[in-house]
């Protein structure tokens, strides 16, 4: 199936340019012809709103992942503070615990009177059981398929852990989620500095075909007479890449030129060796934007830190200064400086603040906002204000006609944020000027 996508997509293209087809990388070219654009990196509130939002509700959920491993079911104040840079959090743990009393409940420490202590609210065990149940098998998938993109089928361990919430992945994973499939992974140690590894088992080719393949399957296999009238170079075809400009900027006559070279050359699967690839051309660099357009796609929220990604660099086959595609690129990623880190999104992946194919474990993960939500609005009251029931535990699983649906609340002036998520400032272009975000991200 691999093969077969290649040769109807980017076969076609490089016939016309005399490229190498996406079976046969070995020959790329070494010559560099993409015209050089520099853009000015301008924040997105609406997208922001987001990874604001997402990062509050990812320390909540790390927090009752933590209360929960304790014997005791208790944690102390002074046993949490010292996660603070692994939350993401900008204020102190003790405070953004108190914060949100619909989730977890203070009491005194049962030795230490003076020490504040928390336990697990019942809206956060009713919620803790609902997303258990949530985490599915395609999670296995998206891991296989994380480790099929890597140049030896395997990936450390700590670098997993750091995107385990990310992918979709248990609290416990290496304990009780590997064990049940070892027929598609298993555990081993590097030879060189002795890190636990987790590689591939087996190889399935029914999974070595990208989101961006998959999207444009039909079109491929099957290539209707429009199709085959669009121009390789078109922003249309087949196997092209998604694209949200801000406004102002997609019209710019450089900017089209740019775009046209890009679209010209062909697309070359993650999955694929590219080990022959020439790392300075150009053909690198639209495989260095396919590998991480199908790392963002595996994940639940379609983003992730951009520290997690340099974490893989070497695994997958990515030049040392590749994070700069992410400010080159604006109309497919989006670079957030929010909440005091770096976090890269997926621009397409969204749509007026909510997820535009929210997975189940995404749903829940937003249930968790909506009871933070009503412990701030109600403090002490807020339990009260919930609609706690075991099947539905806060009420908001299924519209009207018994779909799932996904549930996003806002301050009452982000409601502009939200409405703007899509638009932008205008980036502007300048061929000697650097740009706001440097190339060294």
């Amino acid at each position: 199936m691999n093969a077969r996508l290649h040769g109807a997509g980017a076969g076609a293209i490089c016939s016309r340019i005399n490229l190498p087809t996406s079976s046969s990388p070995t020959c790329s070219p070494t010559r560099r012809w993409l015209t050089k654009v520099r853009l000015k990196w301008v924040k997105n509130r609406g997208l922001d709103h987001i990874i604001d939002r997402d990062t509050s509700i990812k320390a909540a959920v790390l927090i009752k992942d933590a209360i929960k491993r304790s014997p005791s079911g208790i944690l102390t104040a002074r046993h949490l503070a010292p996660l603070k840079k692994h939350l993401g959090l900008t204020v102190p743990v003790l405070r953004f615990l108190r914060r949100y009393p619909t989730l977890f409940r203070e009491s005194p420490h049962p030795r230490f009177p003076s020490l504040p202590s928390f336990s697990l609210a019942d809206a956060a065990l009713l919620l803790d059981r609902q997303e258990s149940a949530a985490y599915s098998d395609d999670a296995a998938l998206r891991l296989s398929r994380l480790l099929m993109m890597s140049r030896s089928r395997s990936l450390p361990l700590p670098a997993i852990h750091s995107l385990r919430y990310d992918l979709g992945l248990p609290a416990d994973f290496a304990s009780s989620f590997l064990p049940l499939h070892p027929d598609l992974f298993h555990v081993s140690r590097r030879r060189t500095d002795g890190i636990p590894c987790l590689s591939l088992s087996s190889w399935r080719d029914d999974l070595a075909v990208s989101e961006l393949q998959r999207r444009h399957l039909d079109s491929i296999n099957n290539p209707s007479y429009r199709d085959l009238k669009k121009p390789p170079n078109s922003s249309s075809a087949p196997l092209a890449f998604p694209m949200s400009f801000p406004r102002g900027y997609g019209s710019m006559k450089k900017v089209k030129a740019w775009m046209d070279d890009f679209y010209r050359l062909p697309y070359i699967s993650p999955y694929e060796d590219s080990s022959g690839i020439d790392p300075d051309s150009d053909l690198m660099e639209k495989r260095v934007v396919g590998v991480l357009h199908e790392l963002l796609s595996l994940t639940i929220h379609k983003k992730t830190k951009r520290n997690y990604l340099r974490g893989l660099r070497e695994d997958l086959n990515l030049p040392h200064r590749f994070t700069r595609v992410f400010t080159r690129y604006p109309g497919i990623f989006y670079l957030s400086l929010k909440c005091k880190t770096t976090t890269v999104m997926l621009r397409e992946g969204y749509q007026r603040g909510k997820l535009v194919e929210p997975h189940r474990l995404a749903l829940v993960r937003n249930k968790f906002y909506y009871v933070m939500r009503t412990g701030v609005l109600y403090r002490g009251k807020g339990l009260t204000r919930l609609a706690l029931e075991e099947d539905d535990p806060l009420g908001i699983n299924a519209g009207e006609d018994g779909t799932e649906e996904q549930v996003v609340l806002s301050d009452v002036d982000d409601d502009e944020d939200v409405e703007n998520a899509g638009s932008d400032d205008c980036y502007e272009m300048s061929s000697s000027e650097s740009d706001s975000v440097s190339d060294e991200y």
